[in-house]
């Protein structure tokens, strides 16, 4: 058992205020460490990224672009 799964045990047994007392002493040694927890990805990100972004092409924008439609790149050139 890994040092988090024991602590993850031990808080279970620990009245409500306890855990919360636990947690925040484990969150100031996050801090005092200069731990960063990991981000979270939020399943409603791409949801709202839409939703903000729903209507902002004008009327005028073309919906039937094809490859045909897109340019070639262009060749890479030396660095010198």
């Amino acid at each position: 058992m890994s040092i988090a799964e024991a602590i993850y045990e031990h808080s279970l047994r620990l009245p409500e205020q306890a855990a919360r007392e636990a947690l925040a002493y484990i969150e100031h040694l996050e801090y005092r460490y200069g731990v960063v927890p990991p981000a979270v990805p939020n399943p409603d990100d791409t949801e709202r990224f839409l939703a903000a972004v729903v209507g902002g092409l004008g009327d005028d924008f073309p919906d039937d672009i094809a490859d045909d439609d897109l340019g070639l790149d262009a060749p890479r050139q030396a660095l010198d």
